[in-house]
């Protein structure tokens, strides 16, 4: 084990590891969300990264580093780059790209269906199930290992399930599935069925 002492440029050099899959389970991610992270990936390497460098190149050319404002938050944010670089790489490594518009027009729950659901309280709540690395909660996308997806998944239309919840257990019962449009069904199709 090494014993060295960090120096400002080695400081918090290793962010928070990858979010934890369960055991045996796959990285899962829809088109979109795989598209989107692929995109970001490339935009800090081609992009950012490059312009951070080059400032960080310029501001240690002013001499003394160790008071070099630009300097020391060029290296922070270079290292902040690299840490999600390192991340998006690994993901993407892992990735399992599963397109829920195959199960289009099903009335069952699967891996990228956008559930409605009724609580026993009578409140309607509607979560689309998304990969780990693609859900946002702010959106109404849970990740397919959350307690609510994990409750839905497989469920279909009219079945009432048990959520277990941090106050125990309440009813739901799911009144709608939907799921993206197929790339080769237009819109038009679909109005005439």
């Amino acid at each position: 084990m090494s014993t060295q002492p960090t120096t400002p440029d080695q400081d918090d050099d290793e962010g928070p590891s990858l979010p934890a899959l369960p055991v045996g389970s796959r990285n899962y991610i829809t088109p979109a969300g795989y598209a989107r992270l692929r995109s970001e990936l490339f935009t800090l390497m081609d992009d950012e990264r490059p312009k951070v460098v080059e400032a960080v190149y310029w501001a240690a050319s002013n001499g003394d580093r160790s008071e070099n404002g630009d300097y020391i938050y060029g290296k922070k944010r270079l290292r902040e780059i690299d840490r999600r670089i390192r991340f998006l790489t690994q993901r993407l490594e892992i990735a399992e790209v599963t397109d829920p518009s195959v199960h289009f027009g099903k009335q069952q729950i699967f891996f990228g269906a956008t559930a409605t659901y009724v609580e026993d309280s009578g409140q309607e709540r509607s979560v689309t199930i998304l990969g780990i690395d693609e859900a946002d909660s702010l959106q109404g996308q849970v990740s397919w290992v959350s307690p609510i997806a994990r409750t839905l998944l497989k469920a279909s239309v009219g079945d009432v399930l048990k959520l277990v919840t941090p106050n125990g257990w309440r009813e739901i019962e799911v009144l709608k599935v939907l799921y993206p449009l197929p790339a080769d069904v237009t819109q038009d199709a679909v109005s005439s069925r």
